[in-house]
């Protein structure tokens, strides 16, 4: 460290501890004796206790770790450290002497002296560490100052006073160069009213932004609640736009998991923040029963939802981790960041096409997975419109090869990841998915595995979603295209539905269709325009929105499960089971997907069109402009 250009090593430090154990030891007869006539009587004493003092003290010190510490960044953990390392020295002193003492090696001895060394010991050892923090943050804000570079700080104004708000404040303090300064606390706790946080007063509950931001200068606000609901985060965003202050948020739960947060990843708002409800509730335990110390498959692995389940299920330590994907740059691109941190795990990428059959049995065969999450699929609803055909194999037959292989290889436990757009389907995509679900389900029910469906709605900042198309238009300066005013849809973040899935794959007995609690379905139209304002933008103003007509395959809004259809509740509050669908024989099943991929082969979609159309229950897809109808 240094202070003012000087170097402090370690060695100085040593030196110093030395002299300050001796100076102790001095004052303490000094402060017991007040050099009285009789002092010459325990001069013996006094020499021995330090010669023992400046060999023990500063040995006990370096064992506890005190020379390795950068006393600029001291905090109370440090406190307690000293504080340890001082009794325990003072302890092993008091030891040593009253033992000589009572060997006869000397007479005169006020006992008293001992403690009076350790609280003079205290004093001067923590002293002086405190003291380098004080001069070194006071040398850096001098040489912030007299900078000549130096931007003007920004005043900052810190919503939640909780521990994540005092973090925040406490890094702005700790590093000027950020160039931000915080200058005040809202907080709904009235325990917290006219309190002070690292010198940084709480000044009013949350209810008084406006009074607050329309009378003190705030340059940008700090949203530090990373559980804050979507009243919290949409009041705050509303004010701070209404009033053009910047406002900034904590990571949330999820982003949390696995690391520590500091002020540089504060980031700015996302649209996911607007969408945020109560946390899902963490469960972890269940998923370590189920998970650790397994051999896990993820099949298409390198997908938005395939990626982080991989990281999520290493989080909870299998055996094995084997990512199966088909295309080699997005299994890459998955593993490098899952090396970066969870290196201890043994994770196996594998390159296959799961309508590949024979290659799928040799990895069943070699690796033995113990649990499958098949994520592997076409999820692009127009692109699949223009290919029906690559639809049915990869969708359907695909799955049917991963069904097979798992039979085969006696795999306990298999989760396919299905979509809300496998309901009274409109688009080819939907409806292979629905076939798709049936495959899973037959094997469960017909061969009595813990096999599962669980099907969510859309999912934000996923490859090819609206939002990150809807970030590309507003920096490109618009316009923003929205197919329909109407259009509605559920979503969810990335991380919580993987994690909800983890947790309907730890309750699952075999044949389940779960739906996760997606909330309210929300106006495509919405997300454009609140994420316009989040950019500082103005909807209509500074980035029109444009309505380009709803595409093929898609319709105005989507369900998680066929009305009429009961559903029940779980253990998990998110995940709801639904009890009854229409169901087709197995024999009968694989009929239909026989034909379904010999059709592909034959390149006959018409055919395709209509078969899936009398297989799934209120089925409407489109064939050349005409809508194929079918009531159930």
């Amino acid at each position: 460290m240094s202070i003012f250009g000087i170097r402090i090593r370690n060695r100085y430090m040593l030196l110093g501890d030395i002299f300050l154990s001796a100076v102790s030891v001095l004052a303490s007869y000094v402060i017991r004796l007040e050099l009285i006539a009789i002092f010459p009587t325990y001069e013996v004493s006094l020499l021995w206790m330090l010669g023992i003092a400046i060999v023990i003290k500063p040995l006990v010190y370096y064992l506890f770790g005190i020379y390795r510490r950068l006393w600029r960044y001291a905090s109370i953990r440090e406190l307690v450290l000293i504080l340890s390392a001082v009794t325990v020295s003072s302890m092993i002193l008091t030891g040593a002497m009253l033992g000589l003492f009572g060997a006869g090696v000397f007479i005169g001895f006020p006992r008293s002296v001992l403690v009076i060394d350790w609280l003079l010991s205290m004093t001067l050892i923590g002293g002086t560490r405190f003291l380098i923090r004080v001069l070194a943050e006071t040398s850096s804000s001098a040489a912030e100052s007299d900078s000549k570079f130096m931007r003007r700080k920004k005043w900052v104004l810190v919503i939640g006073a909780g521990d994540a708000g005092a973090m925040v404040v406490r890094e702005l303090l700790k590093n000027p160069q950020l160039n931000m300064k915080p200058m005040g606390f809202l907080d709904d706790d009235p325990n917290k009213q006219k309190s002070k946080i690292h010198g940084i007063p709480v000044l009013a509950p949350l209810s008084q932004i406006d009074h607050i931001l329309k009378t003190r200068h705030v340059d940008e606000v700090i949203l530090a609640i990373p559980s804050a609901a979507g009243k919290v985060l949409r009041r705050v965003a509303e004010v701070c736009h209404r009033m053009g202050i910047p406002f900034r948020t904590m990571p949330g739960l999820y982003e949390l998991l696995g690391g520590n947060v500091s002020v540089s990843r504060l980031r700015e708002v996302d649209i996911a923040d607007l969408l945020r409800r109560e946390p899902v509730q963490m469960e972890t335990e269940a998923l370590g029963e189920v998970l650790e110390g397994r051999v896990v498959m993820v099949t298409g692995a390198g997908g938005s939802i395939g990626s982080e389940l991989c990281s999520q299920i290493a989080r909870l330590n299998p055996q094995k981790l084997l990512m199966l994907g088909h295309g080699e740059n997005s299994i890459f691109n998955t593993l490098q960041s899952l090396l970066d941190g969870f290196s201890h795990i043994d994770i196996v990428p594998l390159i296959a096409d799961v309508r590949d059959l024979p290659r799928l049995s040799v990895i069943f065969e070699r690796w033995q997975p113990d649990i499958i999450f098949h994520t592997a699929a076409h999820k692009h609803v127009p692109l699949m419109e223009n290919n029906i055909e690559e639809a049915i194999t990869n969708n359907i037959e695909g799955t049917r090869n991963i069904v097979k292989a798992a039979l085969a290889h006696n795999i306990e436990r298999l989760v396919m990841i299905s979509t809300d757009k496998a309901i009274r389907p409109v688009s080819v995509m939907g409806a292979t998915k629905r076939i798709a679900e049936m495959l899973v389900l037959d094997a469960a029910y017909q061969h009595n595995r813990a096999f599962s469906v669980v099907r969510f709605g859309n999912v934000l900042g996923s490859r090819g979603s609206v939002v990150p198309r809807f970030k590309r238009q507003i920096a490109a300066g618009g316009p923003v295209t929205v197919t329909h005013p109407e259009m509605t849809r559920y979503f969810m973040t990335i991380p919580e539905a993987v994690h909800l899935v983890l947790q309907a794959s730890a309750m699952s007995e075999g044949g389940e269709n779960y739906i996760l609690e997606m909330g309210e379905p929300v106006k495509i139209v919405d997300l454009a325009e609140d994420l316009i304002r989040l950019s500082g933008l103005e909807p209509g103003k500074d980035i029109e929105i444009v309505f380009t007509g709803i595409r093929p395959g898609e319709k105005l809004s989507e369900d998680l499960w066929d009305q009429g259809f009961a559903y029940s509740p779980t253990t998990h509050p998110d995940i709801y089971r639904v009890d009854s669908e229409t169901t087709i024989s197995s024999k009968q099943l694989t009929v239909i997907v026989d034909q379904l991929i010999e059709y592909a082969r034959e390149g006959n979609q018409e055919a395709i069109l209509n078969l899936l159309i009398e297989t799934i229950p209120g089925a409407a897809i489109h064939i050349q402009g005409t809508s194929l109808d079918m009531v159930e």
